[in-house]
């Protein structure tokens, strides 16, 4: 029994998959932000053209 509970502890999985985790969440406050201040611009655009399309072709 103490020896699975210092395995468990020494274990670095968990570590790992909540640093990729945060890293997920910085990318999309980044892609947010560009996206809601730049939606009149280019990248902006080609994200609404993309979403339209994705959108009429699930709807049909």
């Amino acid at each position: 029994m103490n020896q699975s509970i210092r395995k468990f502890l020494a274990e670095e999985d968990g570590i790992t998959a909540m640093e990729y985790g945060i890293l997920a969440a910085l990318v999309a406050v980044v892609l947010v932000a560009v996206i809601g201040t730049d939606a009149s611009g280019t990248f902006g655009q080609i994200l609404t053209a993309l979403f339209n399309k994705v959108k009429t072709a699930v709807g049909a």
